[in-house]
């Protein structure tokens, strides 16, 4: 697969070909499908394991206690659930946790735990 970079301008910044394995038939699948396969496995590794290795830094955290790592996974799992049910459209899913974290009051009040 090629891959091409372009800047703002829509000059080309770089240029890569990546090599993919598969055990499909090539008779069971098209270009375009393959290319689908491929960006849909990719989609988790961007919108779910980036935020949490990047944003949280989770790869970072070293828990001693045996069951604490599975309860601090389902934890973070819980929170960037939440915040992307609260997302509004178009706003960055860190700016959405930037606001609960310097105004806790908005997210009391998101979530009913506060009067308005």
């Amino acid at each position: 697969m090629d891959r091409e970079v372009y800047n703002k301008n829509n000059v080309l910044k770089s240029h890569d070909v990546r090599y993919f394995l598969t055990s499909l038939d090539p008779g069971q699948v098209t270009a375009k499908g393959l290319q689908k396969l491929i960006r849909d496995h990719w989609q988790v590794e961007t919108s779910l394991h980036f935020v949490k290795d990047r944003w949280w830094d989770e790869d970072r955290h070293y828990l001693e206690r045996p069951g604490l790592g599975e309860v601090f996974l389902a934890l973070t799992n819980g929170a960037l659930s939440v915040l992307r049910l609260v997302q509004k459209p178009g706003e960055p899913l860190t700016e959405t946790a930037e606001n609960y974290h310097f105004r806790p009051e908005s997210a009391l009040k998101t979530f009913g735990f506060c009067p308005e």
